[in-house]
C-alpha cells in the first residue's frame, strides 16, 4: 500500500518548516539581491540587473551569506513572521509562493531535482547582472528588467 504524502511546502505554513525545509525553499534564483527602485508616486518596486556586490554573478549564490548582514547593512533577511512583507519578491519566489499558499513550479529543485533548472529555464539573471559596483546608483534605471507584484 502507498501513501501519497504532500511534500512539506503544500502541508506546511512557513511558520511550520524546520531551518532545513526553510533554506530548501530558495531556488537559487537570487532574484532577491538585485537591487530594486520604489516609484515614490504609487510604491510599486521595480527590479533592476544590478546585483548585491556579494552576489556571484554567474551561480546567483552570496559569496559571504554568513556574513552578509555585516557586510550590507541593508541586506533583508527573509523570516516566516515577515511573510506578509513578500509582495516585493518576484512571483516564483518559493517563499512568496508558499506564503501564498500555492505549488512551487515544476523547474523548483524541490520539485525537478534539479537545482540548475531555475537557470537553464532562465528564470534566474545568470549572466546578464551587473556588479553594484560596476554601474553608478543614478544610472540604476537605466537598467530595469521587471515590476514586482
Amino acid at each position: 500500500m502507498t501513501v501519497n504524502v504532500e511534500p512539506f511546502w503544500l502541508r506546511k505554513t512557513l511558520e511550520q518548516l524546520n531551518p532545513t525545509e526553510w533554506e530548501s525553499l530558495c531556488d537559487g534564483c537570487g532574484l532577491c539581491c538585485l537591487q530594486k527602485l520604489e516609484d515614490e508616486d504609487d510604491n510599486s518596486v521595480y527590479y533592476t540587473r544590478i546585483a548585491c556586490k556579494l552576489l556571484d554573478l554567474k551561480t546567483c549564490q552570496c559569496s559571504d551569506y554568513s556574513h552578509r548582514m555585516e557586510k550590507v547593512p541593508d541586506c533583508i533577511q527573509l523570516t516566516p513572521g515577515k511573510a506578509d512583507q513578500f509582495k516585493w519578491l518576484p512571483p516564483t519566489c518559493g517563499y512568496r509562493l508558499v506564503s501564498e499558499g500555492k505549488d512551487l513550479p515544476g523547474w523548483h529543485h524541490l520539485v525537478s531535482g534539479d537545482r540548475k533548472q531555475v537557470h537553464k529555464k532562465r528564470i534566474s539573471q545568470s549572466g546578464r547582472m551587473l556588479s553594484e559596483e560596476a554601474v553608478p546608483e543614478d544610472d540604476w534605471e537605466d537598467y530595469l528588467i521587471f515590476r514586482a507584484g
